[in-house]
């Protein structure tokens, strides 16, 4: 073994360089400090991980998308498209959108939570990214809008429903799926940091969610509203995302369709993820 102590001194300090490896200990650089991507990422598998400890949170995703989908297709489907069949082919893309959307609450309550319990204290004094934890929820919750969707398209294969744009289509849709779930997670985020309770925060965001989505085309054809809803239904940003949902599994897409429907989660994200950064400096 090499005797560390038995160095030459030279100029007061230990003349290490004649021994093997301790010289080179000096020129080691430090490791990076992580990123951006990797600080978001981390969060979000521990979002991912809330799943695997608390699974009833995905029995509660899915059982009202299913019981909307069972129920609208097979007892209002006759009297309103004439067949269960042809109304699913109406219908399944509009559950998807609401479904998102409906899920995006689900941000703002774990944000709440996380609040309630001092997390977001012992995350202040980490050297990370300041929106690492709002990135890590919507890793989360992208994972819990695929995981709903390919459970609802699944039950609508099963009951019969076609996209007619294939493979493709169906892609595209789920794309846009994410977009606009990214989009709609900021509002109840900025809820989350504005509301104490998780329980308050749902409550709001529902209240704001039930007519924003049932005044929309997503369960019927706004033709049958009166002039005064149907001047809202045609603008509400849920039916043109569901209007361009439609249009990209049936093929049927225009890109005014597809701009139009983006406008509100990338205006909504723009405006208010700086909003998050500084109502959680703030707070």
């Amino acid at each position: 073994m090499t005797d560390i102590t038995a160095a030459p001194v030279r100029n007061g300090r230990a003349d290490t360089g004649n021994v093997p490896g301790i010289g080179a200990l000096h020129h080691v650089a430090p490791p990076a400090p992580p990123g951006p991507m990797s600080n978001a990422l981390v969060f979000g598998w521990r979002a991912i991980l809330k799943f695997r400890h608390v699974p009833e949170q995905l029995f509660d995703l899915v059982m009202m998308p299913i019981m909307f989908t069972l129920l609208f297709t097979f007892v209002f489907g006759g009297a309103l498209a004439g067949s269960p069949g042809g109304y699913l082919q109406f219908f399944l893309p509009g559950i998807l959108v609401q479904t998102v959307v409906f899920n995006s609450v689900y941000s703002g309550m774990g944000l709440s939570t996380d609040f309630q319990k001092g997390l977001f204290d012992r995350f202040r004094t980490l050297p990370i990214w300041s929106l690492a934890p709002f990135a890590g929820l919507m890793v989360g919750d992208l994972l819990r809008h695929l995981i709903a969707g390919g459970i609802i398209l699944g039950i609508g294969l099963i009951l019969g429903y076609r996209p007619e744009a294939g493979l493709t289509g169906t892609v595209a849709a789920f794309a846009m799926l994410l977009t606009i779930g990214f989009g709609m997670g900021w509002v109840f985020i900025v809820l989350g940091l504005l509301v104490r309770t998780p329980m308050t925060v749902m409550t709001l965001g529902f209240t704001i969610l039930f007519p924003v989505t049932f005044a929309s085309n997503i369960m019927v054809d706004p033709a049958t509203m009166p002039d005064w809803l149907r001047s809202f239904v045609e603008v509400n940003p849920v039916s043109l995302m569901t209007t361009a949902l439609r249009g990209l599994m049936s093929g049927t897409a225009t890109p005014m369709q597809i701009g139009l429907a983006l406008i509100a989660p990338v205006v909504l994200t723009l405006i208010l993820a700086p909003l998050v950064l500084w109502l959680y400096r703030r707070r």
